[in-house]
C-alpha cells in the first residue's frame, strides 16, 4: 500500500482512469477481432464496414489518450494489410 498522501492519490486517479478507459479499449479490441473475422470468412462488404467501424474506434481510442498513437497506428496498419491481402483485385 501507498504511504505517502500523494501516492494514494495517484492510486485513486488511476484507478479512476482505468475505468473510464476500459470501454473504448474494450469496444477498439472487439471492433478490430470482428473486421478480422469478416476478412478470414471473405466476406467483402461485411469487412469493408467493419474495418472502418474499427478505424473509426481505434482513431477515438487515440484521441482520448486510451492508447498511444503508434500503438493506434499499428492496429490499423496491420488491420489494413491484412484487408488489402485479402481483397486485391
Amino acid at each position: 500500500m501507498a504511504n505517502s498522501k500523494s501516492a494514494r492519490k495517484r492510486i485513486r486517479t488511476a484507478e479512476r482512469n482505468r475505468v473510464q478507459n476500459r470501454p473504448y479499449r474494450s469496444a477498439a479490441r472487439t471492433l478490430v477481432k470482428k473486421a478480422e473475422l469478416a476478412i478470414a470468412a471473405g466476406e467483402q462488404e461485411a469487412a469493408t464496414e467493419a474495418v472502418g467501424k474499427a478505424v473509426q474506434m481505434l482513431d477515438r481510442a487515440n484521441s482520448k489518450n486510451v492508447i498511444h498513437k503508434n500503438n493506434a497506428a499499428r492496429r490499423k496498419s496491420r488491420l489494413m494489410a491484412k484487408y488489402n491481402a485479402a481483397f486485391a483485385a
